[in-house]
C-alpha cells in the first residue's frame, strides 16, 4: 500500500484518482482549496492552498507518490506563477524522497513524430492554447530537473475531459510524445481509465523522468 497524495484531488482527473487509488487498497490524501460535499470512500481530505510550503510540506511528509492534478486556470492561469508552484512541489518532493506525477494536457503533444504539437495546428482553439503551454514549460522544467527527482508527467488523450466523461474499461494503450490515435483518427480516455493508468504507474513504475500519454 502507497501514501498518495493529490493535489487539486477533488477536480475531474484528481477525483477519478483518489477514488481508484482508494479502491485499490492505497491511502489517499486529496489536497484542495475548499472542502467537497463528499469525498469517495478510503479518501481524507484536507483544505489549504498548497502555495502555502508550510501546509505542502506538511502534507507530504511520509508519502509515497505526490500527484498533481492542478491546472492553470483561474488565479493560477500564471505561467511564472505555476512554473513555480511545480518547482516548490519538485524540491519538496525530492527533498523528501518522493515520487512527482503531473497530469498534463494533450497539447503538448506532438501530432506524429517530427511535430508540430497539438497546440501548435490550425485546429487547435486558440482561446484554450495558454493552458497546454504552461503545462509544456512544466515538462520542460521537469526535463531539466536534477537527478535525484523521481517524475513522471502524463497526457492524457486528446478527447479526454469532464465534457466526455466515458466509463472505466480497465483497458488503454500507452504511447511517448506523440498523440494516440484510433482507426478512425480519434483520441478519447475516460477520467476512470486515465486514474486506471496512473495508479498503475504508481504501483509498477516504467516511466521515470519522462512524459508518457494514455489513450483507447
Amino acid at each position: 500500500m502507497a501514501r498518495i497524495v493529490i493535489l487539486g484531488g477533488t477536480g475531474y482527473a484528481g477525483g477519478h484518482l483518489a477514488q481508484e487509488a482508494a479502491g485499490r487498497g492505497h491511502e489517499v490524501l486529496a489536497l484542495s482549496r475548499t472542502a467537497p460535499e463528499q469525498v469517495p470512500a478510503g479518501v481524507t481530505h484536507r483544505a489549504g492552498d498548497v502555495r502555502e510550503e508550510s501546509f505542502l510540506a506538511e502534507a507530504l511528509d511520509g508519502a509515497d507518490a505526490v500527484v498533481s492534478a492542478l491546472s492553470p486556470r483561474g488565479d493560477m492561469a500564471d505561467l511564472e506563477a505555476f512554473r513555480a508552484l511545480i518547482a516548490s512541489v519538485a524540491r519538496l518532493a525530492r527533498e523528501k524522497g518522493v515520487r512527482l506525477g503531473v497530469i498534463g494536457g494533450a497539447g503538448s503533444l506532438l501530432v506524429a513524430e517530427g511535430g508540430p504539437k497539438l497546440v501548435d495546428t490550425p485546429e487547435f482553439p486558440k482561446e484554450f492554447a495558454e493552458e497546454p503551454r504552461v503545462l509544456d514549460a512544466v515538462l520542460q522544467d521537469l526535463r531539466g530537473a536534477e537527478e535525484g527527482l523521481d517524475w513522471f508527467f502524463v497526457s492524457p488523450a486528446g478527447g479526454f475531459g469532464s465534457f466526455a466523461p466515458g466509463e472505466r474499461t480497465g483497458a488503454y494503450r500507452v504511447g511517448g510524445d506523440v498523440l494516440l490515435i484510433d482507426e478512425n483518427g480519434d483520441s478519447n480516455l475516460s477520467g476512470q481509465d486515465l486514474a486506471v493508468a496512473l495508479v498503475d504507474e504508481i504501483e509498477t513504475p516504467a516511466h521515470r523522468r519522462t512524459r508518457f500519454t494514455v489513450a483507447y
